[in-house]
């Protein structure tokens, strides 16, 4: 197996685990996540940070991950605007967060225990 092989099989092996759930309470939902995506979506959500557009790449960090029990995204482009002007952005603020940095929050729970 080439390195190339190995790195295809981790990464599948990470997007095809079971969906993470959050409850945002102030929008009565269940948002579905998984902790690691393909590096085109990431590479939105890095683009709009290094311009400086922090707000832009929370937003779009929910919009391209927030999925339902089935896994289907449950935003589309065009939610884009009530996410930017009619969301309370503490809530906007606190989903992205959780879908982003999930995985780095577990690796530094495992490692505070060592």
């Amino acid at each position: 197996m080439t390195i190339t092989d190995k790195i295809a099989k981790h990464y599948q092996q990470s997007i095809s685990g079971e969906l993470k759930k959050y409850h945002v309470d102030e929008w009565d939902t269940d948002i579905y996540y998984r902790t690691t995506y393909p590096l085109k979506d990431e590479a939105k959500v890095l683009e709009l940070q290094a311009k400086g557009q922090t707000i832009e790449a929370l937003v779009e960090s929910i919009i391209t991950k927030a999925r339902d029990k089935d896994g289907k995204r449950i935003f589309v482009e065009t939610d884009r605007v009530k996410l930017m002007n009619e969301a309370d952005p503490l809530v906007v603020v606190r989903v992205a967060t959780t879908i982003n940095n999930d995985r780095i929050t577990g690796s530094q729970a495992s490692i505070a225990k060592e």
